[in-house]
């Protein structure tokens, strides 16, 4: 990667790692649930969502590495279900929040770039060269992140949240077991990054959303 993707990388996935996690706070307290609002996690500041390993270290390796595969995550949010009426289906929801939100960001950014770009827009404003490629870059990466995060988080493997999904819409006997594989949760992840299966499923998405592009 140069320079100036990389740059526009890490302020994108920043971003979309403390939206994601916002989400999940606001769901939470929309459904009754104080808990994030009064840890201050339902703001845009990225401090207190940062997490060493998964906001830093990990999208630095990856970056670095020259991986095809960029994504993050933020310090989970903490909610407690006994606040909701249906604690079964606002578990769902408020796991559901975090992949919409980055969804919401992707087709945001996609419809500005055909504004921008498709319609000409940007050439009747005078800008070209370095500026128009950075506004480009910028809004490409937007959605491929964006993307990329929403459909990771959606593996069915908790604690991921496609995992919370997943143990809400099973019947109970079948999401009792699968909330049961929680603890080893990130082995089963890492085991998929170290064999190559989350890489070839998410570069079938990254090249399913090229074809979107202006």
């Amino acid at each position: 990667m140069e320079p100036q993707q990389i740059l526009i990388s890490i302020a994108v996935l920043l971003f979309a790692v403390v939206f994601h996690e916002l989400a999940h706070g606001w769901a939470a307290w929309k459904l009754g649930d104080p808990t994030a609002k009064d840890l201050g996690r339902i703001t845009f500041n990225p401090i207190p969502h940062i997490d060493p390993f998964m906001t830093i270290l990990l999208p630095a390796m990856l970056i670095f590495s020259g991986s095809p595969v960029v994504f993050g995550g933020a310090k989970p949010v903490p909610f407690n279900p006994r606040y909701f009426k249906d604690p079964k289906w606002g578990t769902v929801l408020v796991a559901a929040a975090g992949p919409a939100s980055n969804f919401l960001i992707a087709g945001v950014s996609l419809a500005i770039l055909y504004l921008v770009y498709a319609s000409g827009f940007i050439t009747s404003l005078g800008i070209s060269g370095a500026p128009a490629r950075f506004i480009y870059e910028f809004f490409q990466a937007s959605v491929l992140i964006n993307v990329i995060l929403a459909f990771f988080n959606l593996f069915p493997v908790p604690p991921l949240d496609g995992g919370r999904i997943a143990v809400g819409l099973l019947p109970d006997q079948l999401g009792e077991a699968l909330a049961g594989l929680e603890p080893y949760g990130l082995l089963i992840i890492f085991a998929g990054l170290y064999f190559g299966l989350i890489d070839k499923y998410m570069l079938f998405v990254i090249q399913s959303v090229f074809y979107l592009f202006p």
